[in-house]
């Protein structure tokens, strides 16, 4: 192997070496974060769930804010995603609700640190979401269609949006403090009832 070739190959393996340290950082860093708060997990914190020096951080991310900031950009905009797609399959009002249900419980089930991160860290960083990525809007627009279509008499479609969201919200932060036992998917259909309800009454 000449000089060129070698050189080559290090590079390539630098980059590997450098993209698997930033997803461990960003993995840990969604664990801490779900766990203590982002004000209440420090650098050497995250540092040492990596395995790495704290200055070595500094070399992915600006700041422990700068990781948060990111996180929530991301795993928002895919949950904004997945909202959006049930949107697009442009269900009676109670299939979508019964859907986003089932979608909010399953991910608190299979990813609770996503999704503690996501619900506890939203009100520092909702506004820097753009709208085309935004959950709740992607709610807001399933709960604006079922009143185009008189699916139902709400005459807030915003007020009704925030209570059916708030009927499995609360719930799952519940759950987050252990205060409901058991899986949360395991009382989905429940909570779609109920929110289906509570969009539907709201004046």
């Amino acid at each position: 192997m000449g000089l060129a070739d070698m050189t080559a190959v290090l590079k390539e393996l630098r980059l590997r070496d450098g993209a698997t340290t930033r997803a461990k950082i960003e993995s840990e860093a969604l664990r801490l974060f779900a766990q203590k708060g982002v004000e209440g997990t420090t650098i050497r914190d995250l540092a040492q769930a990596v395995g790495v020096a704290d200055a070595a951080l500094y070399r992915y991310f600006g700041s422990k804010e700068a990781i948060a900031a990111e996180l929530f950009q991301f795993h928002y905009g895919v949950l904004a995603a997945r909202v959006a797609d049930i949107g697009a399959r442009d269900l009676p009002f109670r299939e979508a609700v019964r859907a986003l249900a089932h979608l909010f419980c399953g991910l608190f089930d299979d990813e609770p640190n996503t999704f503690a991160f996501i619900l506890l860290n939203q009100h520092a960083h909702l506004r820097y979401v753009r709208e085309d990525a935004n959950a709740v809007e992607e709610v807001r627009k399933i709960v604006r269609r079922a009143k185009e279509r008189g699916e139902i008499t709400a005459r807030d479609p915003e007020l009704a949006a925030a209570m059916a969201l708030g009927v499995v919200l609360q719930p799952a932060i519940f759950k987050l403090y252990g205060a409901l036992p058991g899986p949360l998917r395991d009382r989905a259909d429940d909570l779609a009832q109920a929110a289906f309800s509570a969009a539907s009454a709201s004046m």
